[in-house]
């Protein structure tokens, strides 16, 4: 490897060839103030528009200053990050910036949470010196996903990257030029009439408000003082390896105990797991691939838990629609459910009964209302709040999630297996489903459940696991471009595999668009996917079919997997959309 010599703020050091200033600087601990630099690591993402023009520095013999994070290291290079001329261009960046930005920070959705607001803090900017004409455009609030503000954009190009490098939608591009720019949709088209999967991404990595996720806190807030609802929660595997960051509490802390008890002192009338909902979705998304193997139908199968991936499918794939599973998700599943056996369990009128889902993923929040997802005119899934949005509710309440006494889940929809908490790791879908299918083909007991060769964080992999006789060939996709490789595989004909799970986002669900920001430290996505990893191998049952509420409410409700009643309730079925 080619070493080069820098020096940088009298500090002497090697780098490799290719090195930026950058990454050179964070080698001697010197710190350079960013905004719309974003480095992913290991998924390979980097957006080095240098469009802020925030990381500035000093280059012997250069006549201007250079952006650190796109400019490479060269031979003998002498940097300054903290001579008075870096300091004064960094600090003009972002006052100018902040003149064309508005200045609503007390009831703005990213108040605290907003890289120019920080910025601005570190950089002591206590007054805006160029007033004067500002952008005035209306925000998005077509979808129920997400809200975009253009007056919030600062051009930075993070979203874009994530979209169009990432997860190959090709949803954002710069619109107009020079003061009006923004990035958004081609046209400007609300974001409801574009191809978007409203994955998130883009919200999860946006320095500011400009792209949000719709708030529903109010809503939950609404049901739960109405008298006349019975008001139910399910809260999704991935959040109890994320929400206590939100509460100052390190990266990959299990919450579940505490989860279960701050929904009970919300005023939920039910609390409940959507662990177990996972399970049912194992029962009949294993009963489809069995029957598809043993009836030579469509192959391979793909699993269908991630909204964002099947609406990407029916933009970019509508050809193939015959693929993935007609399984819902478990949210929906969930909520069909609900409204259904614990209705009548509960003596319940199904329409007084609110199903609030707190979820990682802002996609389930469009999810929730697609017609065909719906038991009849009613929604199965009334209100989706994020994991950020939980935490809002609790500090709202006034809540101290991180000493909260550890509860248990309401145990009629409450129970579950390892198997239900992997979902929220990327492979944890089909890992789930091989030891139930393992032990339905075989008829034997699998003693080993975990297949640790459908683990990791490579965007792509594949794995063989032996299921008697049979040589069952898995492929593995996270992120929407992954997916799309391997999609084409198929449609070419280059691929064998017999099942294939794909999740839209970094990690899977423990980086989902509505997770507590990681700001692209995918040491956090490791360590939230090692505490599911960790609670599965703590349950007593890990394998989906010894869920005994599951055996319950088939024996008293369904009648079997992938029956009558099952394909009625929880099965869907996909729509070619036009991909814009």
């Amino acid at each position: 490897m080619d070493m080069l010599n820098v020096n940088i703020n009298g500090m002497d050091l090697q780098v490799p060839k290719g090195t930026t200033i950058l990454e050179a600087a964070k080698k001697c601990n010197v710190h350079i103030p960013t905004l719309c630099h974003l480095n992913l690591g290991e998924l390979g993402v980097v957006n080095q528009t240098a469009s802020c023009r925030v990381c500035m520095v000093e280059v012997d013999k250069r006549p201007a200053l250079v952006p650190s994070c796109s400019d490479k290291v060269t031979e003998g290079m002498v940097v300054k990050t903290d001579s008075m001329r870096a300091i004064a261009g960094r600090r003009t960046s972002v006052e100018l910036l902040l003149s064309n930005h508005p200045t609503d920070c007390l009831v703005c959705p990213k108040n605290l949470s907003c890289d120019l607001q920080s910025l601005a803090q570190e950089l002591g900017i206590r007054e805006i010196k160029w007033e004067g004409k500002r952008m005035d455009y209306e925000k998005d609030l077509s979808s129920y996903s997400l809200i975009k503000d253009p007056n919030k954009c600062i051009m930075c190009r993070r979203c874009e990257t994530m979209c169009n490098d990432v997860q190959t939608c090709g949803i954002l591009s710069a619109i107009d030029r020079g003061f009006d720019a923004f990035v958004g949709p081609a046209f400007n088209l609300d974001m409801v009439d574009t191809s978007c999967t409203f994955c998130g991404q883009c919200v999860a990595v946006c320095p500011t408000a400009a792209l949000t996720e719709v708030n529903e806190v109010g809503d939950v807030l609404r049901e739960l003082n109405d008298e006349s609802k019975h008001v139910v929660v399910q809260v999704a595997p991935a959040i109890r390896a994320a929400i206590g960051e939100m509460f100052g509490m390190e990266p990959g802390t299990l919450s579940t105990g505490k989860i279960a008890a701050s929904f009970r002192r919300l005023g939920f009338d039910g609390v409940f797991d959507t662990d177990f909902a996972a399970d049912l979705t194992i029962m009949e998304e294993a009963s489809e691939l069995v029957h598809r193997i043993q009836n030579n139908g469509r192959l391979p199968m793909l699993t269908s838990c991630c909204p964002a991936w099947v609406k990407f499918m029916e933009h970019q794939f509508p050809d193939m629609l015959d693929v993935p599973s007609s399984c819902q998700s478990p949210q929906i599943m969930f909520g069909a459910i609900a409204k259904t056996y614990y209705a009548e369990k509960m003596n319940l009128n199904p329409e007084d009964i609110t199903v609030v889902s707190v979820m990682p993923c802002l996609a389930k929040k469009a999810e929730a209302h697609r017609p065909e997802l719906s038991c009849g005119s009613d929604s199965n899934v009334d209100i989706v709040l994020s994991t950020r949005e939980y935490a809002q509710l609790l500090k709202e309440a006034g809540i101290d999630f991180a000493t909260l006494a550890d509860d248990e889940f309401d145990s009629l929809m409450g129970e579950s297996t390892g198997a239900s908490v992997i979902f929220g790791a990327t492979g944890g879908v089909i890992e789930a489903a091989v030891r139930t299918a393992y032990e339905w083909i075989t008829g034997e007991t699998l003693e080993n459940v975990e297949f640790k060769q459908l683990r990791g964080m490579e965007g792509i992999r594949e794995a063989t696991v032996t299921i008697g006789d049979m040589d069952v060939k898995i492929g593995i996709a996270h992120e929407l471009g992954n997916a799309r490789k391997l999609l084409e595989d198929i449609r070419d004909g280059k691929s064998d595999y017999h099942v294939i799970e794909i999740m839209a986002c970094p990690g899977g669900c423990v980086g989902g668009g509505g997770q507590p920001y990681h700001h692209g430290d995918i040491e956090i996505l490791k360590k939230r996917t090692a505490a599911l990893y960790r609670e599965d191998e703590g349950k007593a049952k890990r394998k989906s079919h010894e869920n005994e509420q599951i055996i319950k409410l088939y024996e008293e409700f369904l009648g079997k997997p992938f029956g009558e009643k099952s394909h009625k309730l929880l099965h869907t079925c996909y729509q070619p959309r036009e991909r814009i």
